[in-house]
């Protein structure tokens, strides 16, 4: 009852709030929030220091994690081994930090949420880029405070050399504050520091030019640029992330695992969001597809290996829209996935919300102050050494009256003073003399300890130097910086687009380069890279360029740009349009996605023309058409802005006639026809009034029985050329020139010989510079690339020369021309 009376009376409320904010603190600054100079939360640091303290760096052998975890709660941490153990499985996930602080040995759980395994199983020691985090702190770099026991001591904070905060990243929730920060790319983050120092006025906006955004370990998406900027000025924001994917047309993309899904269209995932756990997710989207919320998806399987290589499957079925199902993937699961940004961390030991700026500007003024404090300490530490080697010097050029003095003396403390006393020196230096060995005596080296003496005295100087002049150590900082930047700098992993996720484009995320689009007979279209076809001499056999059915054939094949639109124009009078870059891109022997998958076409309705546009057509002004039977049509462009996903109707049709060919002219050009059996016609279009698109058009040749049109070109010059490909692999190039122009709708003149050695002709182009290249295709799929200029120049009359050598029961079906220009 006597200790009752010593209790101070409070009221509960104030007592209360007084005891809840010294908790509050306790948990913000000692355990869940990351001190902005070296990026670590306490029991981060606490792990790292005691790792440095057992030698086990980045070149040591690998020590049992319950030693570690044992030694932090020994000396550091007295909390339980559980969260210790966890916060160092988590410094040695590939995926959960940027740049791996801890080397692991073991199981330390995966992506799919496992555990790792318990501590008495794995190993660890600290990784290379963690020893830049400990470097110079034997040289009084940081402030030492004792222990929670009072039996060692622990650094307050380390020298760091690593911006660690923007480069892992941190997430913790502390007592009515929460941090959130997202991992950087580490050159990225170095450019952004190095540029600071040469510029302090920078602004957010300068610094994102080097700071794309984060760059998570899962690698992914991330969108809205001014999204990233206003995370960036203000310190919060929300970066919205998405997974990478890729639409296989074809299902052959891959490991041999896919096998089972060979021929069917495929949604494979390659990368996941940043904290996306892919065994929840898999299971999320198993539960859409088994509750009909996904559609058209067949099968499910992660193929994702051991090593934390994400890959995971989606078979479709056969009339999936592939970016629909995507769309609904992004909508229903992580697979999109959003980052809230919030960037709090401690100062002076307040936490402050910071913006980016402040963040950078906080890490050069801690390496200001490490610089400063390690160049204080070598300072004094030459000094001490100058000072010896001084006393050194003085025995060296005195050694005779110095042993002389030695031996006179009654003991070491005799012997010691009179050195002092006779030659004045400090006891240190008298020391240091007594201390010396007797090979110090020899020339050379008494040599070395002149020449290290002037090394110490220039050392010195510069240290000196540095020290008086605050500009040069932030020259210091910059070249630590840059040599990082070269030692640890790689790749960005997280892809950065700038528009808003709601705003996306995709063709803004496709460069806009040359393609070569094929098209089969059978309704199948790709597109590939020029470079899969390799120049051959005229009258070889090629290289297998598409798999076909043994009834199908290539009926198109063409040079184009990724960003250009493509016109479909069908046999049925109708046109479709998409973006080249829609149509999969495939290898070169891969058969291709079915039209029908891109373009509403109706059963039987087949690809005769196919057109590609862009916002530089130049003078072009019509569509001119020509029908198999000879029929032409020209109107205004205008008319096909509005093309819908149904189609618009081109031209109107005889019961029999088929559209065949479509081309784009500027209203007072020549055209030529040319049909199969090698009839031709050269006429003005100024003859062809110009009508709305139902309309049937009139006729431009008149053809024998059994002939029909396979081609219409535009005359440019009379100096460009026709070239004309036979069935039989036979082709030939013949000026404008050798056309004279007559009236539409007449019988024309020969364009070629045909007979049965050459078979019918296949198709006739114009040509306009002889560096172009020649791509023919036969109806096995059989492809091969030529110098135009091999192609020899001859008369109409003539049958040419042998280009393509088919084989029995082929023949050439397709023939594309890509300029010069289109190949740089």
């Amino acid at each position: 009852m006597s200790n009752i009376g010593k209790i101070q009376p409070a009221p509960i409320i104030e007592e209360m709030q007084r005891s809840y904010l010294d908790y509050a603190m306790s948990v913000i600054v000692s355990r869940a929030l990351p001190d902005v100079r070296d990026g670590l939360k306490p029991v981060q640091r606490r792990i790292i220091y005691a790792m440095h303290q057992q030698s086990l760096h980045h070149t040591s052998r690998y020590q049992k994690s319950a030693a570690v975890v044992g030694e932090v709660l020994k000396n550091f941490h007295p909390h339980g081994d559980a969260p210790v153990y966890e916060a160092m499985v988590r410094m040695a996930q590939n995926f959960s930090l940027r740049y791996m602080l801890i080397d692991g040995q073991g199981n330390f759980g995966s992506i799919d949420g496992d555990s790792p395994a318990a501590m008495r199983y794995t190993e660890a020691r600290l990784s290379s880029i963690a020893d830049e985090l400990l470097r110079d702190i034997s040289k009084n770099t940081v402030n030492f405070i004792d222990n929670y026991s009072g039996t060692t001591q622990e650094p307050v904070l380390l020298p760091s050399v690593i911006p660690n905060l923007l480069l892992n990243g941190a997430s913790g929730i502390a007592v009515g504050m929460a941090t959130q920060i997202p991992p950087h790319n580490l050159g990225e983050v170095c450019d952004a520091l190095v540029y600071m120092i040469d510029h302090p006025d920078v602004t957010v906006e300068d610094l994102i030019q080097f700071i794309k955004g984060p760059d998570f370990p899962t690698g992914g998406s991330i969108y809205d640029q001014s999204e990233i900027l206003a995370a960036y000025a203000t310190g919060k924001g929300r970066i919205v992330m998405r997974a990478k994917t890729e639409i296989d047309e074809s299902g052959s993309a891959g490991s041999p695992r896919s096998a089972g899904g060979a021929g069917k269209m495929q949604i494979i995932v390659s990368e996941l969001p940043y904290q996306v756990n892919k065994a929840t997710l898999i299971a999320r989207i198993a539960d859409l597809v088994k509750d009909k919320k996904l559609e058209g998806i067949s099968d499910l399987r992660d193929e994702s290996d051991r090593k934390q290589m994400v890959r995971i499957v989606f078979d479709l079925k056969r009339d999936a829209k592939p970016k629909a199902i995507l769309n609904n993937l992004y909508k229903y699961t992580a697979m999109q996935s959003v980052f809230n940004v919030n960037l709090v961390a401690l100062s002076d030991g307040v936490p402050h919300l910071l913006t980016l700026k402040q963040i950078l500007t906080e890490f050069i003024r801690h390496r200001q102050q490490i610089v400063t404090r390690r160049s204080e300490f070598e300072l004094s530490e030459a000094k001490a050494r100058e000072h010896i080697l001084e006393g050194l010097k003085i025995a060296v050029d005195n050694i005779d009256r110095v042993i002389e003095t030695i031996k006179k003396s009654r003991d070491a403390d005799q012997a010691k003073v009179n050195l002092m006393t006779k030659f004045k020196l400090t006891e240190i230096q008298a020391v240091a003399i007594l201390d010396m060995q007797l090979r110090r005596l020899a020339a050379l080296e008494r040599q070395k300890i002149e020449d290290e003496l002037k090394m110490v005295r220039e050392t010195i100087a510069y240290l000196e130097d540095l020290l008086a002049h605050p500009e040069k150590i932030l020259k210091v900082i910059k070249e630590e910086l840059l040599k990082i930047k070269g030692r640890y700098g790689d790749d960005r992993r997280t892809r950065v687009y700038k528009q808003k996720v709601g705003e996306f484009s995709e063709e803004d995320l496709v460069p806009n380069e040359v393609t070569i689009v094929t098209i089969t007979e059978g309704g199948y279209i790709k597109r590939q890279s020029p470079h899969s076809f390799r120049t051959q001499q005229r009258g070889g056999k090629g290289v297998m360029g598409i798999s076909t059915k043994e009834t199908d054939a290539v009926s198109h094949i063409f040079y184009t740009q990724t960003h250009d639109n493509i016109l479909f124009f069908t046999d049925r009078g109708r046109v479709f349009q998409i973006k080249v870059w829609e149509i999969p891109e495939t290898q070169r022997s891969a058969k291709g996605q079915a039209i029908v998958n891109l373009i509403n076409v109706e059963q039987g309705e087949k690809i005769t023309a196919v057109l590609t546009t862009n916002k530089h057509n130049g003078s072009a002004k019509y569509f001119f058409m020509c029908t198999k039977m000879g029929n032409v049509k020209k109107t205004a462009l205008e008319e096909y802005v509005n093309i819908r996903k149904n189609g618009l109707v081109a031209i109107k049709l005889d019961a029999n006639d088929q559209l065949g060919w479509v081309s784009l002219t500027s209203g007072k050009h020549d055209l030529i026809i040319v049909s199969k059996m090698g009839k031709s016609i050269r006429f003005s279009e100024t003859g062809v009034k110009p009508t709305h698109r139902d309309t049937s058009g009139v006729r431009g040749i008149k053809l024998t029985k059994g002939d029909e049109v396979v081609s219409l070109n535009v005359v440019q010059s009379n100096d460009d050329e026709l070239l004309v490909i036979m069935e039989n692999g036979l082709g030939k190039k013949t000026k404008f020139s050798s056309w004279s122009k007559q009236g539409r709708g007449g019988q024309g003149v020969k364009a070629a010989q045909v007979n049965l050695k050459t078979g019918p002709i296949v198709t006739a182009q114009a040509v306009y510079k002889s560096t172009d290249t020649l791509v023919l295709t036969s109806n096995k799929g059989q492809l091969i690339k030529m110098n135009l200029r091999e192609v020899p120049t001859l008369q109409r009359q003539t049958q040419g020369v042998i280009l393509m050598r088919v084989r029995a029961g082929e023949k050439v079906a397709a023939a594309t021309v890509v300029s010069s220009t289109d190949r740089t």
